[in-house]
């Protein structure tokens, strides 16, 4: 399917990024141009196992998840690579969830910024501290509003996919699909990486811009 769908970027997360090479199909290459491959680095042991194997795998495009954000984590030396084209990180949101730190958060961010690599603090996670002060959030719109509104997002270098037409022809710039957003998506920690509205029209709402 992903294969046959070259017009549509996949988005792939794994914690098992040593089972991927077994797995790719026999055509695969170098990797293919549609495909963007990431793996979660919820503390920094996690970081050091999977992201080397990450960087030795043949994927076009590769980003690295850090959530649940549960241990701080470095990865300037995966990014000075190039490799890495988005980091995403957020609390834990579901029962028994365990603290994010905003440091954890701001040094990352930091890290991405100095690389111009695209980051993105998506939610808070239920427990939350910041200047020695633990904060309880209940609900994740309210975590991602509070990401959103700390301002650790960086918008890096441009990610380029390459998609093509059924056909196999490339897809002109002007006929690739425009992400739209609705009032609601204004103070949402995804904004900067999510695909917008589709504007379905299933929620009643007015058209996104």
């Amino acid at each position: 399917m992903m294969k046959r769908r070259s017009d549509v970027i996949f988005y792939l997360l794994t914690k098992r990024p040593e089972r991927v090479k077994e797995c790719l199909p026999e055509d695969w290459g170098e990797g293919w141009e549609n495909i963007f491959f990431n793996v979660t680095a919820e503390n920094q042991k996690r970081a050091d196992e999977r992201v080397p194997i990450l960087l030795e795998l043949p994927f076009k495009h590769k980003g690295v998840m850090c959530a649940p954000f549960i241990g701080e984590v470095t990865l300037e030396k995966y990014l000075v690579s190039g490799q890495i084209e988005q980091v995403v990180c957020g609390g834990e949101n579901y029962g028994g969830a365990r603290p994010c730190r905003f440091e954890w958060v701001t040094r990352l961010y930091e890290e991405c910024v100095r690389a111009d690599v695209t980051f993105a603090f998506i939610e808070t996670g239920t427990v939350f501290i910041k200047d020695g002060k633990t904060y309880h959030i209940p609900g994740k719109g309210l975590q991602s509003k509070m990401a959103y509104r700390s301002g650790m997002r960086h918008e890096g270098k441009p990610m380029e996919f390459k998609l093509c037409d059924f056909f196999g022809d490339p897809i002109p710039k002007e006929q690739l699909y425009v992400k739209r957003y609705r009032e609601n998506c204004e103070e949402c920690g995804s904004r900067l990486i999510c695909n917008g509205c589709a504007d379905c029209g299933r929620c009643g709402l007015k058209k996104a811009k």
